[in-house]
Protein backbone atom coordinates (compact mmCIF):
# COMPACT_ATOMS: atom_id res chain seq x y z
CA UNK A 1 0.00 0.00 0.00
CA UNK A 2 1.42 3.83 -0.54
CA UNK A 3 0.39 6.49 1.23
CA UNK A 4 2.35 9.46 -0.67
CA UNK A 5 3.34 9.21 -3.69
CA UNK A 6 4.98 12.36 -5.97
CA UNK A 7 5.59 13.17 -9.76
CA UNK A 8 7.55 17.07 -8.97
CA UNK A 9 10.44 16.88 -11.37
CA UNK A 10 12.39 19.13 -8.90
CA UNK A 11 12.04 17.54 -5.53
CA UNK A 12 10.70 14.49 -3.58
CA UNK A 13 7.76 15.23 -1.37
CA UNK A 14 8.98 15.94 1.78
CA UNK A 15 6.47 15.28 4.22
CA UNK A 16 6.40 11.02 4.31
CA UNK A 17 9.63 11.42 4.66
CA UNK A 18 10.55 13.70 7.57
CA UNK A 19 7.18 11.62 9.19
CA UNK A 20 8.70 8.15 8.78
CA UNK A 21 12.00 9.36 9.82
CA UNK A 22 10.38 10.27 13.34
CA UNK A 23 8.57 7.86 13.90
CA UNK A 24 12.11 6.21 13.17
CA UNK A 25 13.75 7.95 15.52
CA UNK A 26 11.08 7.58 18.49
CA UNK A 27 11.08 3.72 18.11
CA UNK A 28 14.18 2.72 17.27
CA UNK A 29 14.67 1.00 20.26
CA UNK A 30 11.68 -0.97 20.35
CA UNK A 31 12.48 -4.96 19.57
CA UNK A 32 9.78 -7.18 20.10
CA UNK A 33 10.15 -10.59 21.61
CA UNK A 34 11.79 -11.97 24.34
CA UNK A 35 15.39 -10.81 25.08
CA UNK A 36 18.29 -13.97 26.07
CA UNK A 37 19.19 -14.52 29.19
CA UNK A 38 21.98 -16.91 30.15
CA UNK A 39 20.38 -19.99 32.12
CA UNK A 40 20.89 -20.12 35.74
CA UNK A 41 21.98 -23.80 36.76
CA UNK A 42 22.68 -25.12 39.85
CA UNK A 43 25.97 -26.98 39.92
CA UNK A 44 27.98 -28.54 42.43
CA UNK A 45 30.74 -27.24 43.97
CA UNK A 46 33.46 -30.13 42.98
CA UNK A 47 33.76 -32.69 41.36
CA UNK A 48 32.39 -36.66 43.57
CA UNK A 49 36.01 -38.10 42.23
CA UNK A 50 38.45 -35.28 42.66
CA UNK A 51 40.01 -35.98 45.82
CA UNK A 52 41.19 -39.72 44.28
CA UNK A 53 43.16 -37.96 41.61
CA UNK A 54 44.35 -34.93 43.31
CA UNK A 55 47.96 -36.41 45.01
CA UNK A 56 49.37 -33.54 47.58
CA UNK A 57 51.56 -32.07 44.12
CA UNK A 58 52.03 -29.07 42.56
CA UNK A 59 49.46 -28.40 39.77
CA UNK A 60 50.56 -28.56 36.16
CA UNK A 61 50.48 -25.08 34.37
CA UNK A 62 46.55 -25.02 33.26
CA UNK A 63 47.30 -22.27 31.01
CA UNK A 64 49.30 -24.57 28.72
CA UNK A 65 48.33 -26.62 25.98
CA UNK A 66 47.66 -30.24 27.26
CA UNK A 67 50.25 -31.89 25.07
CA UNK A 68 53.14 -29.69 26.33
CA UNK A 69 52.52 -31.43 29.45
CA UNK A 70 53.61 -34.67 28.39
CA UNK A 71 57.12 -32.89 27.80
CA UNK A 72 57.58 -35.03 24.13
CA UNK A 73 58.66 -32.81 21.29
CA UNK A 74 57.10 -35.16 18.80
CA UNK A 75 54.13 -35.39 20.27
CA UNK A 76 53.97 -31.75 20.19
CA UNK A 77 55.00 -31.48 16.56
CA UNK A 78 52.19 -33.77 15.58
CA UNK A 79 49.21 -32.23 17.69
CA UNK A 80 50.52 -28.83 15.86
CA UNK A 81 50.59 -30.13 12.78
CA UNK A 82 47.09 -31.92 12.74
CA UNK A 83 45.69 -28.30 14.19
CA UNK A 84 47.45 -26.93 11.34
CA UNK A 85 46.38 -29.07 8.26
CA UNK A 86 43.29 -31.25 9.57
CA UNK A 87 41.07 -32.17 7.16
CA UNK A 88 37.87 -31.75 9.25
CA UNK A 89 39.06 -28.65 10.69
CA UNK A 90 39.11 -27.09 7.47
CA UNK A 91 35.50 -28.01 6.68
CA UNK A 92 34.74 -26.21 10.46
CA UNK A 93 36.64 -23.03 9.46
CA UNK A 94 34.56 -22.78 5.97
CA UNK A 95 31.38 -23.36 7.53
CA UNK A 96 32.17 -20.87 9.82
CA UNK A 97 33.06 -18.40 6.91
CA UNK A 98 29.63 -19.05 5.56
CA UNK A 99 27.92 -18.32 9.18
CA UNK A 100 30.18 -14.86 9.13
CA UNK A 101 29.26 -14.42 5.46
CA UNK A 102 25.56 -14.64 5.94
CA UNK A 103 25.77 -12.56 9.21
CA UNK A 104 27.59 -9.67 6.98
CA UNK A 105 24.65 -10.12 4.07
CA UNK A 106 21.86 -9.34 7.48
CA UNK A 107 23.55 -6.17 8.96
CA UNK A 108 23.16 -4.54 5.52
CA UNK A 109 19.67 -4.79 6.06
CA UNK A 110 19.83 -1.47 8.60
CA UNK A 111 20.80 0.06 5.78
CA UNK A 112 18.93 1.40 2.21
CA UNK A 113 19.31 -0.74 -0.28
CA UNK A 114 20.14 1.32 -3.32
CA UNK A 115 20.31 0.60 -7.07
CA UNK A 116 20.75 1.79 -10.74
CA UNK A 117 19.27 0.42 -13.89
CA UNK A 118 18.65 1.92 -17.26
CA UNK A 119 17.18 0.77 -20.40
CA UNK A 120 16.17 1.39 -24.75
CA UNK A 121 13.83 -0.02 -26.32
CA UNK A 122 11.68 0.38 -29.89
CA UNK A 123 7.71 0.13 -29.11
CA UNK A 124 5.38 0.09 -32.10
CA UNK A 125 1.71 0.35 -30.74
CA UNK A 126 -1.46 -0.65 -32.35
CA UNK A 127 -3.43 2.08 -34.55
CA UNK A 128 -6.14 1.90 -31.53
CA UNK A 129 -3.65 2.81 -29.19
CA UNK A 130 -1.76 4.81 -30.81
CA UNK A 131 -4.56 8.01 -30.35
CA UNK A 132 -3.31 9.58 -33.44
CA UNK A 133 0.52 9.77 -32.36
CA UNK A 134 3.23 8.12 -34.49
CA UNK A 135 2.72 4.38 -34.21
CA UNK A 136 6.00 3.31 -33.61
CA UNK A 137 9.24 5.26 -30.96
CA UNK A 138 11.86 4.74 -29.44
CA UNK A 139 12.12 4.55 -25.44
CA UNK A 140 15.12 5.56 -22.89
CA UNK A 141 15.30 5.25 -19.34
CA UNK A 142 17.70 5.92 -16.38
CA UNK A 143 17.60 5.82 -12.52
CA UNK A 144 18.79 5.04 -9.09
CA UNK A 145 16.11 3.25 -6.98
CA UNK A 146 16.06 2.99 -3.10
CA UNK A 147 14.68 1.41 -0.70
CA UNK A 148 14.48 1.13 3.31
CA UNK A 149 12.84 -1.27 5.85
CA UNK A 150 12.43 0.90 8.94
CA UNK A 151 13.24 -1.61 11.54
CA UNK A 152 10.01 -0.86 14.11
CA UNK A 153 9.31 -3.81 16.03
CA UNK A 154 12.85 -5.20 15.96
CA UNK A 155 12.72 -7.97 12.52
CA UNK A 156 15.85 -6.89 11.45
CA UNK A 157 17.46 -6.46 15.07
CA UNK A 158 16.33 -9.70 15.65
CA UNK A 159 17.62 -11.19 12.56
CA UNK A 160 20.66 -9.72 13.05
CA UNK A 161 21.22 -11.06 16.67
CA UNK A 162 20.07 -14.75 15.70
CA UNK A 163 22.62 -15.11 12.95
CA UNK A 164 25.29 -13.28 15.43
CA UNK A 165 24.35 -15.94 17.89
CA UNK A 166 24.93 -18.58 15.20
CA UNK A 167 28.27 -17.58 14.07
CA UNK A 168 29.49 -17.67 17.86
CA UNK A 169 28.01 -21.01 17.68
CA UNK A 170 30.18 -22.21 14.79
CA UNK A 171 33.12 -20.20 16.38
CA UNK A 172 33.05 -22.80 19.43
CA UNK A 173 32.35 -25.61 17.44
CA UNK A 174 35.38 -24.64 15.94
CA UNK A 175 37.04 -24.44 19.12
CA UNK A 176 35.54 -27.92 20.51
CA UNK A 177 36.79 -29.39 17.41
CA UNK A 178 40.46 -28.61 17.98
CA UNK A 179 40.11 -30.28 21.54
CA UNK A 180 39.06 -33.41 19.67
CA UNK A 181 41.83 -33.15 17.09
CA UNK A 182 44.00 -32.90 19.38
CA UNK A 183 42.74 -35.22 22.03
CA UNK A 184 42.32 -37.35 19.38
CA UNK A 185 46.34 -37.07 17.94
CA UNK A 186 47.33 -37.12 21.43
CA UNK A 187 45.88 -40.33 22.21
CA UNK A 188 46.28 -42.31 18.71
CA UNK A 189 50.35 -41.07 19.74
CA UNK A 190 50.08 -42.85 23.01
CA UNK A 191 48.64 -45.53 21.79
CA UNK A 192 51.37 -46.41 19.32
CA UNK A 193 54.39 -46.09 22.17
CA UNK A 194 52.15 -48.43 24.12
CA UNK A 195 52.19 -50.88 21.14
CA UNK A 196 55.62 -50.63 20.30
CA UNK A 197 56.54 -51.04 23.87
CA UNK A 198 54.51 -54.30 24.08
CA UNK A 199 56.09 -55.12 20.95
CA UNK A 200 59.54 -55.17 22.06
CA UNK A 201 58.59 -56.88 24.97
CA UNK A 202 57.30 -59.52 23.15
CA UNK A 203 60.25 -60.10 20.85
CA UNK A 204 62.35 -59.85 23.70
CA UNK A 205 60.42 -62.71 25.50
CA UNK A 206 60.45 -64.48 21.94
CA UNK A 207 63.87 -64.53 22.11
CA UNK A 208 63.98 -66.41 25.95
CA UNK A 209 61.80 -68.63 24.54
CA UNK A 210 64.14 -69.39 21.86
CA UNK A 211 67.01 -69.96 24.36
CA UNK A 212 64.80 -71.93 26.42
CA UNK A 213 64.13 -74.22 23.14
CA UNK A 214 67.74 -74.18 22.43
CA UNK A 215 68.70 -75.34 26.37
CA UNK A 216 65.84 -78.15 26.27
CA UNK A 217 67.69 -79.72 23.16
CA UNK A 218 70.81 -79.64 24.43
CA UNK A 219 69.23 -81.18 27.66
CA UNK A 220 67.81 -83.75 25.32
CA UNK A 221 71.03 -84.17 23.09
CA UNK A 222 72.66 -85.47 26.72
CA UNK A 223 69.29 -87.77 27.52
CA UNK A 224 68.35 -85.76 30.60
CA UNK A 225 65.17 -84.19 28.63
CA UNK A 226 62.30 -86.00 26.40
CA UNK A 227 60.78 -85.36 23.31
CA UNK A 228 57.74 -84.19 24.81
CA UNK A 229 60.05 -81.35 26.58
CA UNK A 230 61.13 -80.72 23.38
CA UNK A 231 57.60 -80.22 21.68
CA UNK A 232 55.96 -78.44 24.37
CA UNK A 233 59.54 -75.57 24.29
CA UNK A 234 58.59 -75.56 20.46
CA UNK A 235 55.17 -74.43 21.18
CA UNK A 236 56.01 -72.39 23.81
CA UNK A 237 57.72 -70.37 21.50
CA UNK A 238 54.92 -70.38 18.88
CA UNK A 239 52.46 -68.98 21.26
CA UNK A 240 54.93 -66.32 22.08
CA UNK A 241 55.66 -65.20 18.33
CA UNK A 242 52.10 -64.93 17.10
CA UNK A 243 51.81 -61.96 19.06
CA UNK A 244 54.15 -60.50 16.94
CA UNK A 245 52.13 -59.99 13.47
CA UNK A 246 48.60 -58.67 15.60
CA UNK A 247 50.71 -55.77 17.25
CA UNK A 248 52.75 -54.77 14.13
CA UNK A 249 49.17 -54.23 12.31
CA UNK A 250 48.02 -52.27 15.03
CA UNK A 251 51.22 -50.03 14.76
CA UNK A 252 50.66 -49.46 11.30
CA UNK A 253 47.16 -49.10 12.01
CA UNK A 254 48.34 -46.25 14.47
CA UNK A 255 50.29 -44.36 12.35
CA UNK A 256 48.09 -44.19 8.84
CA UNK A 257 45.83 -42.43 11.52
CA UNK A 258 48.45 -40.16 12.71
CA UNK A 259 49.21 -39.28 9.25
CA UNK A 260 45.94 -38.45 8.05
CA UNK A 261 45.03 -36.48 11.14
CA UNK A 262 47.82 -34.53 10.39
CA UNK A 263 46.57 -33.81 6.77
CA UNK A 264 48.77 -36.08 5.13
CA UNK A 265 48.60 -39.50 3.23
CA UNK A 266 48.50 -42.67 5.24
CA UNK A 267 51.46 -43.87 4.58
CA UNK A 268 53.88 -40.34 5.15
CA UNK A 269 54.68 -41.04 8.73
CA UNK A 270 55.76 -44.42 8.92
CA UNK A 271 59.70 -43.49 8.96
CA UNK A 272 59.24 -40.77 11.41
CA UNK A 273 57.28 -43.24 13.70
CA UNK A 274 58.55 -46.36 12.98
CA UNK A 275 61.69 -46.03 15.83
CA UNK A 276 60.37 -46.94 19.30
CA UNK A 277 60.42 -44.53 21.67
CA UNK A 278 58.90 -44.62 25.46
CA UNK A 279 55.75 -43.68 26.51
CA UNK A 280 55.60 -40.22 27.74
CA UNK A 281 55.32 -39.31 31.32
CA UNK A 282 52.44 -38.60 32.86
CA UNK A 283 51.73 -35.43 34.51
CA UNK A 284 52.05 -35.46 38.42
CA UNK A 285 48.59 -33.79 38.72
CA UNK A 286 46.05 -32.94 36.43
CA UNK A 287 43.41 -30.89 38.43
CA UNK A 288 39.79 -30.42 36.68
CA UNK A 289 39.18 -27.39 38.88
CA UNK A 290 35.05 -26.83 39.52
CA UNK A 291 31.98 -27.62 37.21
CA UNK A 292 31.75 -23.94 37.46
CA UNK A 293 34.74 -23.38 35.83
CA UNK A 294 34.14 -26.83 33.48
CA UNK A 295 30.99 -24.75 32.54
CA UNK A 296 32.88 -21.58 30.84
CA UNK A 297 35.56 -23.60 29.38
CA UNK A 298 33.93 -26.40 27.26
CA UNK A 299 33.20 -25.41 23.69
CA UNK A 300 30.24 -27.65 23.37
CA UNK A 301 28.46 -25.76 26.31
CA UNK A 302 29.03 -22.68 24.85
CA UNK A 303 27.84 -23.87 21.15
CA UNK A 304 24.57 -25.06 22.89
CA UNK A 305 24.38 -21.73 25.10
CA UNK A 306 25.06 -19.48 21.32
CA UNK A 307 21.98 -21.67 19.67
CA UNK A 308 19.77 -21.34 22.70
CA UNK A 309 20.13 -17.68 22.14
CA UNK A 310 19.61 -17.96 18.43
CA UNK A 311 16.56 -19.71 18.87
CA UNK A 312 15.32 -17.10 21.67
CA UNK A 313 16.01 -14.31 19.26
CA UNK A 314 14.02 -16.03 16.33
CA UNK A 315 11.20 -16.08 18.47
CA UNK A 316 11.55 -12.19 18.38
CA UNK A 317 11.75 -12.46 14.63
CA UNK A 318 8.69 -14.79 14.22
CA UNK A 319 6.51 -12.27 16.73
CA UNK A 320 8.03 -9.05 14.37
CA UNK A 321 5.48 -10.39 11.89
CA UNK A 322 2.22 -9.54 14.10
CA UNK A 323 2.98 -6.01 13.82
CA UNK A 324 3.16 -3.63 10.22
CA UNK A 325 6.73 -3.53 8.13
CA UNK A 326 7.05 -0.34 6.84
CA UNK A 327 9.42 0.88 4.23
CA UNK A 328 10.67 3.87 2.17
CA UNK A 329 11.42 4.06 -1.21
CA UNK A 330 11.96 6.81 -3.96
CA UNK A 331 13.31 6.84 -7.63
CA UNK A 332 15.59 9.37 -9.20
CA UNK A 333 15.45 9.62 -12.94
CA UNK A 334 15.24 10.57 -16.73
CA UNK A 335 12.62 9.09 -19.56
CA UNK A 336 12.90 10.16 -23.05
CA UNK A 337 11.67 9.10 -26.24
CA UNK A 338 15.46 10.34 -28.04
CA UNK A 339 18.64 8.99 -25.64
CA UNK A 340 19.72 12.98 -26.45
CA UNK A 341 17.45 14.28 -24.75
CA UNK A 342 17.80 11.73 -21.82
CA UNK A 343 19.53 14.01 -19.39
CA UNK A 344 17.79 16.86 -20.06
CA UNK A 345 15.79 18.84 -17.11
CA UNK A 346 12.21 18.38 -18.81
CA UNK A 347 13.12 14.32 -18.87
CA UNK A 348 14.08 14.29 -15.08
CA UNK A 349 11.51 12.28 -13.38
CA UNK A 350 11.16 11.09 -9.74
CA UNK A 351 8.87 9.58 -6.87
CA UNK A 352 9.21 9.23 -3.15
CA UNK A 353 6.81 6.25 -2.00
CA UNK A 354 6.35 4.76 2.20
CA UNK A 355 5.03 1.67 2.01
CA UNK A 356 3.24 -0.74 4.57
CA UNK A 357 2.99 -4.53 4.69
CA UNK A 358 0.95 -6.32 7.60
CA UNK A 359 -0.23 -9.70 7.52
CA UNK A 360 -2.99 -8.92 10.35
CA UNK A 361 -5.56 -11.15 8.09
CA UNK A 362 -3.41 -14.23 8.04
CA UNK A 363 -2.68 -13.55 11.74
CA UNK A 364 -3.74 -17.19 12.68
CA UNK A 365 -0.19 -18.57 10.60
CA UNK A 366 2.00 -15.63 12.53
CA UNK A 367 0.66 -17.28 15.51
CA UNK A 368 1.18 -20.68 14.61
CA UNK A 369 5.55 -19.51 13.52
CA UNK A 370 5.74 -17.83 16.94
CA UNK A 371 4.38 -21.27 18.79
CA UNK A 372 6.84 -22.98 16.51
CA UNK A 373 9.89 -20.44 17.37
CA UNK A 374 8.82 -20.86 21.00
CA UNK A 375 8.89 -24.75 20.99
CA UNK A 376 12.54 -24.13 19.27
CA UNK A 377 13.42 -22.26 22.09
CA UNK A 378 12.58 -24.81 24.73
CA UNK A 379 14.03 -27.68 22.85
CA UNK A 380 17.03 -26.03 22.57
CA UNK A 381 17.13 -25.14 26.55
CA UNK A 382 16.80 -28.66 27.27
CA UNK A 383 19.50 -28.92 24.90
CA UNK A 384 21.83 -26.74 26.54
CA UNK A 385 21.24 -28.75 30.03
CA UNK A 386 21.72 -32.12 28.61
CA UNK A 387 24.84 -30.98 27.11
CA UNK A 388 25.99 -29.37 30.46
CA UNK A 389 24.61 -33.08 32.38
CA UNK A 390 26.63 -34.78 29.94
CA UNK A 391 29.67 -32.55 30.27
CA UNK A 392 29.76 -33.05 33.64
CA UNK A 393 28.92 -37.21 33.66
CA UNK A 394 32.13 -37.48 30.80
CA UNK A 395 34.10 -35.22 33.70
CA UNK A 396 33.46 -37.68 36.36
CA UNK A 397 34.11 -40.73 34.39
CA UNK A 398 37.37 -39.36 32.93
CA UNK A 399 38.40 -38.50 36.34
CA UNK A 400 37.66 -42.24 37.80
CA UNK A 401 39.22 -43.65 34.89
CA UNK A 402 42.25 -42.20 35.60
CA UNK A 403 42.37 -42.76 39.21
CA UNK A 404 41.75 -46.41 38.90
CA UNK A 405 44.31 -46.99 35.90
CA UNK A 406 47.02 -45.08 37.85
CA UNK A 407 46.38 -47.74 40.41
CA UNK A 408 46.27 -50.61 38.12
CA UNK A 409 49.85 -49.40 37.10
CA UNK A 410 51.19 -49.35 40.32
CA UNK A 411 50.19 -52.89 40.74
CA UNK A 412 50.79 -54.20 37.26
CA UNK A 413 54.48 -52.62 37.86
CA UNK A 414 54.66 -54.35 40.84
CA UNK A 415 53.98 -57.82 38.99
CA UNK A 416 56.25 -57.60 36.41
CA UNK A 417 58.96 -57.53 38.24
CA UNK A 418 58.38 -59.83 40.70
CA UNK A 419 57.14 -62.24 37.62
CA UNK A 420 60.69 -61.18 35.93
CA UNK A 421 62.38 -62.12 38.91
CA UNK A 422 60.55 -65.21 39.16
CA UNK A 423 61.64 -66.13 35.54
CA UNK A 424 64.86 -65.51 36.16
CA UNK A 425 65.26 -67.73 39.32
CA UNK A 426 63.47 -70.80 37.20
CA UNK A 427 65.93 -70.54 34.39
CA UNK A 428 68.82 -71.39 36.61
CA UNK A 429 66.99 -73.87 38.76
CA UNK A 430 66.04 -75.57 35.60
CA UNK A 431 69.63 -75.72 34.32
CA UNK A 432 70.73 -77.02 38.30
CA UNK A 433 67.96 -79.70 37.79
CA UNK A 434 65.98 -78.49 40.58
CA UNK A 435 62.41 -78.28 38.79
CA UNK A 436 61.05 -79.49 35.86
CA UNK A 437 60.50 -77.50 31.97
CA UNK A 438 56.69 -77.21 33.21
CA UNK A 439 57.46 -74.99 36.17
CA UNK A 440 60.42 -73.01 33.72
CA UNK A 441 57.58 -72.44 30.91
CA UNK A 442 54.91 -71.31 33.31
CA UNK A 443 57.32 -68.64 34.69
CA UNK A 444 58.20 -67.60 31.34
CA UNK A 445 54.55 -67.26 30.37
CA UNK A 446 53.16 -65.51 33.49
CA UNK A 447 56.07 -62.77 32.78
CA UNK A 448 54.87 -62.39 29.25
CA UNK A 449 51.52 -61.48 30.42
CA UNK A 450 52.53 -59.20 33.63
CA UNK A 451 54.80 -57.15 31.25
CA UNK A 452 52.18 -57.17 28.52
CA UNK A 453 49.66 -56.19 30.94
CA UNK A 454 51.81 -53.65 32.68
CA UNK A 455 52.58 -51.99 29.18
CA UNK A 456 49.08 -52.03 28.68
CA UNK A 457 48.08 -50.44 31.40
CA UNK A 458 50.27 -47.74 30.98
CA UNK A 459 49.21 -46.75 27.67
CA UNK A 460 45.44 -47.01 28.78
CA UNK A 461 46.42 -44.40 31.50
CA UNK A 462 48.31 -42.20 29.28
CA UNK A 463 45.08 -42.17 26.72
CA UNK A 464 42.89 -42.01 29.92
CA UNK A 465 45.15 -38.54 30.92
CA UNK A 466 44.83 -37.35 27.07
CA UNK A 467 40.54 -38.24 27.62
CA UNK A 468 40.86 -36.10 30.86
CA UNK A 469 42.59 -33.39 29.49
CA UNK A 470 39.76 -33.38 26.84
CA UNK A 471 36.60 -33.44 29.04
CA UNK A 472 38.62 -30.46 30.42
CA UNK A 473 38.51 -28.94 26.98
CA UNK A 474 41.80 -29.18 25.91
CA UNK A 475 43.70 -27.72 29.06
CA UNK A 476 43.74 -24.54 27.73
CA UNK A 477 41.28 -22.39 29.86
CA UNK A 478 40.06 -19.21 29.62
CA UNK A 479 41.75 -18.87 26.19
CA UNK A 480 40.10 -17.88 22.78
CA UNK A 481 40.04 -20.93 20.18
CA UNK A 482 42.89 -20.36 17.16
CA UNK A 483 41.61 -19.81 14.31
CA UNK A 484 44.19 -21.62 11.97
CA UNK A 485 43.33 -22.08 8.27
CA UNK A 486 45.94 -24.99 6.38
CA UNK A 487 47.04 -24.23 2.83
CA UNK A 488 46.29 -26.75 -0.39
CA UNK A 489 49.85 -28.12 0.09
CA UNK A 490 50.39 -30.38 3.23
CA UNK A 491 52.36 -28.41 6.30
CA UNK A 492 51.80 -24.65 4.94
CA UNK A 493 49.32 -23.11 7.57
CA UNK A 494 49.02 -19.49 8.69
CA UNK A 495 47.46 -18.55 11.60
CA UNK A 496 44.65 -15.75 11.68
CA UNK A 497 42.67 -13.71 13.77
CA UNK A 498 40.84 -15.36 16.58
CA UNK A 499 37.38 -16.83 15.48
CA UNK A 500 35.31 -15.46 18.47
CA UNK A 501 36.94 -11.87 18.19
CA UNK A 502 35.28 -11.95 14.83
CA UNK A 503 32.19 -12.69 15.83
CA UNK A 504 31.03 -9.60 17.48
Amino acid sequence: MIFATSSNPRRLAPVPLACATLVLVLLAGCSVGPDFQRPVLALPDHYSRHAATAPAAAPTDAGAPFWRHFNDPQLTALVEQALAANGDLRVALARYDSATAVLREGRLSYFPVVTASAQGGHEKVSTDQSYGYPRSHDTYSAGIHVNWELDLFGRVRRTVEQRTALVAASARDVAGLQVVIAAETAATYMQLRGLQERLRLVTQNTSNQRQVVDLVGVRLSTGRGTEFDATRSRAQLAIAGAREPALQAQIAVAQHRLAVLTGRPPGALIAELDAPRPLPALPARIDPDSPATLLRRRPDIAAAEERLHAATARVGVSTADLFPRLSLGGLLGTQAFHSSALFEGSSQSNYALLGIDWSFLDVGRVRANIAASTAESAAMLAQYQQTVLLALEETENALVRYARTRSEDEMLERAARDSDQAAQLARLRYKAGEIGLYELLDAERVVLDAQDAFADSRTRSAMAAVALYKTLAGGWPERAPERVRAAPAHGAATTVAQATAEVR
